[in-house]
């Protein structure tokens, strides 16, 4: 490595650095994908302030480090498998150049920017705080996560009284872990998390999986002070959760989940630590295990329903082993009994880990051959096992030859553990959940032989009103949903009809943490469209694609899940997938994830941000040319000089006056009042604000709510600020003209879909209004402005539309004016950043 930086000059710039680095990194066997950089195969773009050798070791650290993120784009993947995060608020990464981060490996703490998860407190570092408390002598007491009821039930008071006690008040010689970890560590408590177990049992077969989650700097000998701390996967990113290692117990023994061995507290502290996470212990009764294993892995989980035919599901396990994927199985409850048990020993609504699946040798006095098998594990680790064919000790074992017994690691102990059938798994079970272990969870040592799937993932949102479309059932809406344009290039290597096996999963964020704020899942799914010619397609595409063209693939329902996943086999080609809720306007976050046996290329397909032409509609508006007529510009010209005094200027007060005297005659001016009251009077205005609220969501309580009562201050500021070139906080005549022609232009496509005269706009109006205005945005712009300027019903004033033109016209000017040569980036100093922004 030496000689390559060597060969360098001191001194490197954008022109020459290119082509040396991409002639370097071919030196050591590497070729750059086209993400690396901008533009062309191999393209890589070199920021402005990189300059000395220093820098450029930096960069070449950060490219090999995070290998693992290139992959899919073209040229040779970097590892067996590549991961693609695309996140708008963390492109670039947190100093603006590069993946700074490795999605798949590096963890944020509970809180931090870029965790993607609201910080409910003080964010919390491990290493931080366990020195702080090393220092002062003291035990880490969590203010975050406290030792009263409300940790433990947010629904109502605990049923007994509960005393925390840290591992050193339970026994005398407490350990994280006794004689290593295993799946034989894990029994189940008094909560209602079987499926959390079960997802915990997987997670010991692993090793970098279970130390990803459960970090091995800590224990209770070394450095202890009270503090542990545990990974989870939430949304695309790793988080750093910390606890105190108080626990629940009743009459000194731990109340919920606990290991086989008395001194051994790895399994309680990760389950206290996920209780955290989602805001207390009840927060995780009920659930599901694929849920568990997403959150300790970052995989993809999809259901197979056991009861249908399906003649390649064993394949798909056997495929799924290979890949290293977690998998549980779970049996229909009975209404009427909790876990009831079943003559066969087995339990219902009982989360059971899949701890292995394979052909086995069987040899019997009439054929010789394969028999598939799989084994399961009960998370009680007790004797409820299964008693049927293949149990312990059952007699069919007596045709296994003894070193597929021992290759098998066969053992007949009351630990829960147990082989039988895949015949007999399809009949008794009810359910499989298959977790897909993303590329980055197994390091290339451990999964030997073995593959990683190629996975892309995007985050995104519905908002009310710019991209909650609901579902096609509603389709002048549909086409507003957030639309993803993915590739297929390559069909499976051992597809005969030359298909690609692509799963698609959709996940909505942070509902399991707002139970408690009465928050259910949404009702979410997808539909998946072939897309022929998509390099002349419109992004995004418009009403009229969805109007003529079925979906070629979708979700077999709407569901009320957390995240919900399927499995296609599709031709090699270009699709469309647009996620959404089933209803209309129901707000909520989402991640997209597309795992593929080959690569896939993953783009939104949507705006480029910037200007576009002003729609001939509104050039054509006769209104328009009547504004321009001799005696209204004169009107308006005496008007202005009367309120700008002697100094013929106005300032954002007088500014007001004149538009809001302007536009008097262009809207209603103010709320109605019932023709028996005074509005005038505390009687009036009480009745005509009754009215408003009994009537709201009707047409009659839109005219109370919507009427224009003049341009806010705000507004008014914002128009000043966008035209004040002097910075004297006030606009000459000439200044005035150029606003007034922008705002008429504004006014006239208010009105052309303001088609009800209410005075405001629906949302789901607002891309194609700001399009006619000579805008063009993307959806996360338009879910940005509706925060910013809509209200809670989707609707968006008048004035609010004009503040949000204003402010659109002021911030491109501003790029425009430091990016002349069009390369889309622009450079502030902090002064100048700040005096831009504040001022507009």
């Amino acid at each position: 490595m030496s000689s390559l930086f060597n060969s360098f000059p001191i001194r490197l710039d954008g022109d020459n650095l290119p082509g040396l680095l991409n002639e370097g990194f071919r030196q050591f066997g590497f070729q750059l994908p086209n993400s690396a950089g901008g533009g062309g195969a191999g393209g890589f773009r070199i920021p402005g302030n990189l300059g000395n050798l220093g820098d450029l070791r930096g960069v070449f650290n950060n490219l090999v480090n995070n290998s693992g993120q290139g992959g899919g784009g073209g040229g040779t993947p970097w590892t067996k498998g590549s991961y693609h995060l695309k996140n708008r608020l963390l492109k670039g990464g947190l100093t603006g150049f590069g993946d700074v981060f490795h999605p798949g490996k590096d963890a944020f703490n509970l809180g931090d920017k870029g965790s993607g998860l609201r910080n409910r407190g003080t964010v919390q570092d491990f290493q931080k705080l366990r020195d702080e408390c090393l220092s002062s002598g003291t035990l880490f007491e969590d203010p975050e996560f406290p030792c009263t009821d409300s940790s433990i039930f947010f629904s109502r008071k605990p049923p007994r009284s509960f005393e925390w006690l840290r591992p050193t008040e339970i026994t005398s010689d407490p350990r994280l872990f006794v004689e290593g970890y295993s799946r034989f560590d894990i029994q189940q408590g008094e909560l209602g998390d079987c499926w959390l177990l079960a997802a915990v049992a997987n997670l010991t077969l692993h090793n970098s999986l279970f130390t990803q989650v459960v970090p091995n700097d800590q224990s209770f000998t070394d450095q202890y002070a009270g503090i542990f701390h545990f990974r989870f996967w939430q949304y695309g990113r790793w988080v750093d959760v910390v606890v105190d290692d108080r626990l629940p117990t009743y009459n000194g023994q731990l109340v919920f989940l606990r290991s086989s061995q008395q001194n051994e507290f790895w399994s309680a502290l990760l389950e206290k630590a996920y209780a955290k996470l989602h805001g207390s212990y009840e927060a995780l009764k009920g659930g599901t295990t694929c849920e568990a294993m997403e959150d300790f892995t970052g995989g993809v989980t999809e259901w197979h329903e056991l009861q249908k035919e399906d003649q390649t599901l064993f394949k798909i396990m056997l495929k799924a082993a290979e890949r290293s994927s977690l998998m549980g199985a779970s049996i229909e409850p009975d209404p009427s009994v909790l876990e009831a048990r079943t003559p066969e020993g087995l339990v219902k609504g009982h989360a059971y880990s899949l701890t292995r699946v394979k052909m086995v040798d069987i040899n019997t006095p009439n054929t010789t051959g394969k028999i598939p098998l799989v084994r399961l594990r009960n998370p009680w680790g007790n004797e409820a096992e299964w008693n049927g064919a293949w149990s312990d000790k059952s007699a069919e074992w007596r045709f296994i030859p003894q070193h597929e017994k021992e290759e098998i690691g066969l053992t007949f102990d009351d630990d829960g553990e147990f082989w039988m059938s895949y015949r007999d798994f399809c009949k008794y079970f009810s359910r499989l959940e298959i977790c897909n272990l993303n590329p980055d969870s197994l390091t290339d040592d451990e999964i030997g032989d073995g593959k990683k799937w190629e996975m892309s993932v995007f985050e995104g949102e519905w908002v009310r009103g710019i991209t909650a479309g609901g579902c096609r059932n509603f389709l002048e809406t549909f086409w507003h949903n957030p639309q993803y344009i993915i590739t297929l290039e390559d069909p499976d290597e051992d597809d005969d009809q030359s298909l690609c096996t692509v799963i698609i999963a959709l996940m909505q964020k942070n509902r399991r943490a707002q139970r408690k704020l009465g928050a259910e899942c949404l009702t979410i799914g997808f539909a998946v469209y072939k897309l022929d010619n998509p390099e002349n397609q419109p992004k995004p595409l418009p009403l009229d694609f969805f109007k003529y063209n079925a979906s070629v693939a979708r979700s077999k329902s709407f569901i009320n899940l957390r995240e919900l996943a399927e499995r296609f086999k599709l031709p090699a080609g270009t699709y469309c997938i647009v996620p959404s809720t089933f209803d209309p306007n129901e707000e909520g976050e989402f991640l997209l994830r597309v795992f593929s046996e080959n690569s896939n290329n993953m783009e939104e397909l949507d705006d480029e941000v910037g200007l576009g032409e002003i729609d001939t509609r509104i050039q054509e508006d006769p209104e328009l040319k009547n504004d321009e007529d001799e005696e209204s510009n004169q009107k308006i010209k005496a008007f202005f000089e009367k309120l700008a005094g002697e100094d013929m200027e106005v300032d954002w007060m007088e500014l007001k006056q004149l538009l809001d005297f302007a536009m008097k005659d262009d809207f209603p001016q103010g709320a109605p009042t019932l023709p028996m009251q005074s509005s005038d009077s505390m009687l009036g205005s009480i009745m005509n604000l009754l009215c408003g609220v009994v009537c709201k969501d009707t047409p009659i309580g839109q005219m109370f709510e919507q009427q224009f009562e003049g341009f806010s201050k705000e507004t008014c500021r914002s128009m000043v600020a966008m035209m004040d070139v002097d910075r004297s906080g006030k606009l000459g005549l000439e200044e005035f003209k150029i606003l007034w022609m922008d705002v008429r232009n504004w006014r006239s496509v208010f009105k052309l879909y303001d088609t009800e005269k209410t005075g405001s706009l629906s949302a789901f109006e607002l891309r194609q209004a700001l399009n006619s205005a000579g805008y063009r945005l993307n959806n996360h712009i338009l879910n940005i402005l509706m925060h910013r300027y809509g209200t809670k019903e989707g609707r968006i004033s008048f004035d609010d539309f004009i503040a949000c033109a204003v402010r659109l016209r002021s911030m491109i000017d501003m790029f425009k004016e430091r990016d002349p040569d069009n390369t889309n980036t622009a450079a502030f100093t902090l002064e100048e950043w700040v005096e831009k922004t504040v001022y507009s």
